[in-house]
């Protein structure tokens, strides 16, 4: 009698048991949730503060720069696509534009277009260079060239080195972006993700006006 009762009790203590656990177990799912939801909120808020960002998104985030607030632009030297050197301390003198790319990124197929048109529209008064970056290898790239009619140059950067030189104007992960240098080797104009040929064209006349 008293083995049957003992049995009982042990039998009731395993059944409490796997209900606590079970009632335990959403509770911690919806704390880790709760956790990683706050970490991902400050993150966003820190990169907001920084006037950064690491998304891309539909329409590019502009910023422009007035003549006496601008900042140099980093070093940007390198290799192209078609085997030549290119220098960005060559085009003293002249607006560049540079733009961010590679040939994985469905927003850098999208903006193309826009890019393509623009050049052609200002022709030689403004040099326009592409930085193509995490692309491994060169034929993705050349085939996205070829793909979109581009005509301008554009750095090979597989593993981001030349991009990282501009992480005090551009966030690593923000790809596409674009910045408009002006004569004098300044920056005058950003855009964190997607431009178009309007929003461009626009940049590059503030930036020729000084």
């Amino acid at each position: 009698m008293l083995s049957r009762s003992r049995s009982r009790r042990a039998q009731f203590r395993r059944t409490q048991f796997r209900r606590t656990q079970f009632r335990r177990t959403p509770l911690l799912a919806a704390a880790v949730l709760l956790a990683a939801t706050a970490c991902s909120s400050g993150q966003q808020a820190s990169e907001n503060r920084d006037g950064q960002t690491g998304f891309v998104s539909d329409s590019g985030r502009v910023s422009t720069f007035a003549a006496d607030q601008r900042k140099p632009a980093p070093v940007l030297a390198g290799q192209t696509l078609d085997g030549k050197e290119w220098k960005l301390a060559d085009q003293r003198g002249k607006v560049v534009v540079m733009n961010v790319w590679g040939s994985w990124c469905p927003p850098c197929r999208a903006e193309a277009p826009d890019l393509v048109a623009a050049s052609k529209e200002l022709g030689s008064s403004v040099q326009f260079i592409g930085l193509n970056t995490r692309d491994l290898d060169q034929a993705p790239a050349r085939k996205f060239v070829e793909a979109f009619g581009v005509t301008f140059p554009s750095i090979f950067d597989p593993n981001g080195k030349q991009l990282l030189n501009f992480r005090g104007q551009i966030n690593p992960s923000a790809i596409p972006s674009t910045l408009v240098i002006d004569k004098d080797g300044k920056v005058a104009a950003r855009v964190l993700g997607p431009v178009t040929k309007q929003t461009l064209l626009g940049m590059v006349n503030d930036a020729a006006a000084g």
